[in-house]
């Protein structure tokens, strides 16, 4: 339930982004309307349409995708014949003859005639607004569409992205009883109502056309002066510190406990979060036979969620690993759930490759279906839990960072397990590549995918097509912009190359830049040139490409392809591709 009013709240704070200009005119047109028959069903249907079309989204495959862009394409149309009939009355006559003769029998049929069909209609108005609603997804909207698309579909979803859309629907209720009170006194003291329905009809029109050549999604997406995100995710974390508060409490009451503390010579102020979850339902075991909860009682164990093309993952497994190699005489036992982010993830035989790479000795479950991941209630990559010699979870920690604090945990739940041998000093890992520490202070680019379901700020003239050949011409970007050229097909996570000499354009800030790339379908390695504001790199080269740029694609996985020596910059990266059929799913940065 508390989930629930933070989604609410959320949705409310949409009436702020800059991605809810669009919507506004069809909401206006309604002004003056009477609520219930007219601006109610319009404002319930948005909601309900974009609820559904989220839930498709996030549960459903490359269908689903199709169906909200084919959506999208009937309520374009849809409103901008709604445009048309609110500048011409003619044009409205016409257009609507055979609605409003479809409605009259309706309404005679049910034995109300006369009465004209107006909720109906703006229901339907509600529902193609709701199809073209595509408010900024903020941390709220990202977590529920991340745990949709991970756990499949249920109630719970559908009813947090309903609670969503409804808070969204209600500020834009109250925006509409604010602007029909202005129209109403504009009408009733100038005259002009006339003039009114048709500055909206134009306002509808220009909504429609932004919509339609992606404006929405672009130029106004990128407006950061009203964003909503701080906000959203200060909410998120009162709603989840308040819940990590009520587990401590619990666990300080329990008399169970005040009993094992007189036993004890040591006990840890950390308190108990849960108890250990199963690890039933991983496809396979890296390094070990399958392990479960009950022969692991009595170890402190360390559950660390990763997948190995994750730049974070890859930055804390030498932590891990050496924690592993540490404490393992003293009681502690390291088991890596490798959870796959992207289908080439899902492949076993890919994951025993990267474990090997990284030297990684320890138990790994392989969770493709999530089953482990589910039973943890997790939600991020890389994500740490820690379990006491009793089964029970102690302390927990998602990302990469505060690796002190987190060794510390481990050196009080074996002290607390009678282990006194463990040492006191921390680990220092000789790292080197995309594992070592991030540059935050010169991160000024983030995350970005390749794939259209997931893919922001391309700027190619083309657009982003979906799931077809297409011939893409160069554009310069501004900073965190991309895109491609040559003939590339896009799909839902990746971007693959049909000819040779494609390339992808980036301009980033950051000292690292990294790309996650995969050869051919047929595995065939493909070669490739980077290059640094039109140059070689130098010295300013990756770990997987040499000085004058030069690296090939073998596997996939990410790959480091700039590391800029001295002072940080603002540059314009680009890889060319020298053979065809490689993939392309996601930049990264550090």
């Amino acid at each position: 339930m508390s989930l629930l009013i933070v989604a609410y709240i959320a949705g409310v704070l949409t009436i702020l982004s800059p991605c809810i200009l669009p919507v506004l005119p069809f909401v206006f047109a309604r002004a003056g309307r009477p609520f219930v028959s007219s601006t109610l069903p319009m404002l319930g249907g948005m909601a309900m349409a974009f609820a559904a079309v989220a839930t498709l989204a996030a549960v459903g495959g490359r269908w689903a995708i199709h169906v909200n862009e084919y959506g999208r394409y009937a309520a374009i149309a849809l409103l901008a014949l709604f445009g048309v009939t609110l500048i011409s009355s003619r044009a409205a006559s016409f257009l609507t003859a055979p609605i409003v003769s479809l409605g009259n029998r309706l309404l005679n049929a049910g034995g109300r005639p006369g009465e004209g069909g107006s909720s109906g209609k703006s229901l339907v108005l509600g529902v193609a607004t709701g199809l073209l609603w595509a408010p900024c997804a903020g941390p709220i909207l990202g977590l529920v569409l991340t745990g949709a698309a991970l756990q499949g579909a249920n109630a719970q979803t559908s009813l947090l992205l309903l609670s969503y859309s409804s808070g969204a629907a209600t500020s834009l209720a109250v925006a509409l009883f604010i602007g029909g009170r202005v129209f109403a006194a504009m009408k009733q003291s100038l005259g002009i109502g006339e003039w009114v329905r048709r500055g909206l009809g134009v306002a509808v029109l220009t909504g429609v056309g932004a919509i339609a050549s992606g404006l929405d999604t672009g130029v106004l997406a990128r407006l950061s002066i009203s964003s909503t995100t701080a906000i959203e995710q200060s909410l998120l974390d009162r709603f989840k510190s308040g819940t990590a508060a009520s587990s401590g409490k619990v666990a300080a009451n329990s008399m169970s406990l005040a009993a094992d503390d007189a036993r004890q010579a040591f006990r840890s102020e950390l308190p108990v979060e849960g108890q250990f979850p199963a690890l039933e339902g991983a496809v396979e075991w890296l390094n070990s036979p399958p392990l479960t909860r009950e022969e692991l009682r009595g170890k402190v164990v360390l559950i660390d969620f990763w997948t190995y093309s994750c730049i974070n993952c890859i930055r804390t497994v030498p932590y891990v690993r050496a924690w592993a190699e540490k404490y393992k005489e003293q009681g502690l036992v390291v088991i890596g759930v490798h959870s796959p982010e992207f289908a080439f993830e899902k492949n076993v035989d890919n994951v025993k490759q990267a474990v090997k790479d990284f030297k990684i000795d320890y138990p790994v479950a392989i969770d493709n279906d999530f089953k482990i991941w589910r039973a943890f209630q997790n939600s991020y990559w890389p994500a740490h839990y820690f379990i006491d010699a009793k089964g029970q979870v102690r302390h927990h920690h998602f990302g990469e960072g505060d690796y002190l604090k987190s060794e510390k945990v481990v050196q009080d739940l074996l002290a607390e397990a009678g282990r006194d041998e463990a040492k006191k000093t921390t680990v220092r890992p000789d790292v080197s590549g995309a594992e070592a520490a991030p540059d935050l202070a010169n991160i000024r680019s983030s995350e970005t995918y390749i794939g259209y379901q997931r893919a922001s700020n391309f700027i190619s003239p083309e657009g982003l097509k979906a799931d077809v050949a297409e011939n893409y011409s160069k554009a310069k970007p501004n900073l965190n912009e991309w895109g491609l050229t040559g003939v590339w097909t896009v799909g839902p996570d990746r971007g693959t190359l049909n000819q040779p000499g494609g390339s992808v354009t980036y301009r980033f800030s950051a000292r690292d830049l990294h790309l996650v790339l995969g050869p051919s379908a047929y595995g065939d390695p493909v070669r490739f040139q980077v290059t640094i504001d039109g140059k070689p790199p130098g010295e300013s080269h990756g770990a997987d490409v040499d000085r004058n740029g030069i690296g090939t694609v073998k596997e996939t996985r990410l790959y480091q392809l700039v590391r800029q020596k001295g002072e940080v910059l603002e540059r314009t990266f680009e890889v060319r591709f020298l053979d065809p059929g490689v993939e392309a799913f996601v930049f990264t940065f550090g």
